[in-house]
């Protein structure tokens, strides 16, 4: 008896030494690796070794170094592992924009047709103030071409461009006359306070229509300076800018009485109303400061007779640099000596520097003003709207 079941036994047990190893991830194969090494391991290896053991020491040893990681059953549940919720987070902004432009191209149409009907509602608004806008442009280009000429301007011309643009400008007020226009000019607010809309108008069209005023007063300002004797050009440029900075400071408190109107509307309440009427005027004078400096900073260069680009060369140094100048070539007339040492006369110089900041010979680079300069007569082109 015993010999027939004794064989019995040992099948079984190799049957379940193979269960066992692969349930371990063991599989027969190359026997160079350690998987079959364990293969080859017999059954007294398998279920010896000591009690409450199931593999020997040697196999336990080859199934950790061919050990697979397992999924945790969160990747799996959440898409595939950690490649899938990489591909789900790189899909997901791809997504988002995908739902923000549709939902854009949704709402466009009826944003187009809701400003289609503002500008019908006003219509005579939109029509003035881009008209207006587009005339300011082209005087600014006027202005700017006329400056250049220097001294070959034509007083006529000159005339001519000032009193159309002064006439332009009385034009437009009186058309617009009882729409509280010449209030805020003096720094008053309006009779009643006006709605959102017309608040926007009428600070748009005073900043337009005081920009327009002052190139007529820079035209003529350009034909004081060609008939003045020597044609100071460097205190032509030094004037113009004073002026424009002067208008920046000006136009900088042109809207406050116009917003001090709007947002002091007792409809909204007593406490609301003062509150936001204090802020307003709060950071209307925080951002006015910088306005200021500016415009003392241009008063003290047109009333100093220093430049900060050079010196002016004393006699020695004219005679001995020849007392020609390398740009008119022509004899030095306040010849201006700068860092590099080179010597030019103050009006060749100063034209030059309204170009490029370089030495006209030696190209060395020269340090611009610390403040932007308005020489050749143009406008600052910004929207002043707060």
């Amino acid at each position: 008896m015993f010999p027939s079941t004794r064989p019995r036994f040992r099948a079984s047990s190799d049957s379940d030494s193979e269960e066992v190893l692969l349930r371990n991830g063991v599989v027969r194969g190359n026997s160079s690796s350690p998987r079959n090494r364990v293969g080859e391991l017999n059954c007294n290896d398998v279920i010896g070794g000591g009690r409450g053991m199931l593999l020997s020491e040697e196999a336990r040893r080859a199934i950790a170094e061919e050990r697979v990681p397992l999924a945790s059953l969160a990747s799996v549940v959440g898409g595939g592992g950690g490649g899938g919720d990489r591909d789900s987070s790189s899909t997901r902004p791809r997504f988002d924009f995908q739902q923000i432009a549709k939902w854009v191209e949704q709402i466009l149409p009826f944003s187009l047709l809701l400003l289609v009907v503002l500008i019908r509602q006003h219509l005579q608004g939109f029509f003035v103030t881009i008209s207006v806008s587009a005339v300011m442009f082209k005087s600014n280009e006027i202005v700017k071409k006329q400056t250049a000429l220097k001294g070959d301007q034509k007083v006529s011309a000159l005339l001519g461009v000032s009193f159309v643009f002064m006439l332009y400008v009385i034009c437009i007020y009186w058309w617009y006359r009882n729409d509280d226009l010449l209030y805020p000019l003096a720094l008053f607010p309006p009779k009643a306070t006006p709605p959102f809309w017309h608040t926007i108008f009428i600070i748009l069209v005073n900043d337009i229509l005081v920009r327009q005023a002052a190139m007529a007063f820079k035209c003529l300002l350009l034909i004081y300076y060609k008939n003045s004797r020597g044609h100071n050009f460097r205190q032509q440029g030094q004037m113009l800018t004073l002026v424009e900075y002067t208008l920046l400071l000006y136009r900088a408190f042109l809207p406050t009485p116009v917003w001090y109107q709007f947002f002091f509307n007792k409809d909204y309440g007593s406490l609301f109303s003062s509150l936001i009427t204090g802020l307003y005027l709060t950071f209307k004078l925080t951002s006015a400061v910088e306005k200021v400096q500016c415009f003392i900073c241009a008063l003290k260069a047109l009333s100093k007779k220093e430049i900060h680009y050079g010196v002016y060369a004393t006699t020695e140094q004219v005679n001995a640099a020849g007392d020609l100048c390398a740009i008119c070539q022509g004899k030095m007339h306040d010849p201006i000596l700068l860092c590099c040492k080179h010597m030019f006369c103050d009006e060749c110089v100063s034209e030059w520097f309204e170009r490029e900041w370089t030495c006209p010979l030696c190209r060395k680079s020269v340090k611009p003003a610390d403040l932007r300069t308005f020489g050749d007569g143009s406008t600052s082109l910004f929207f002043q709207l707060f």
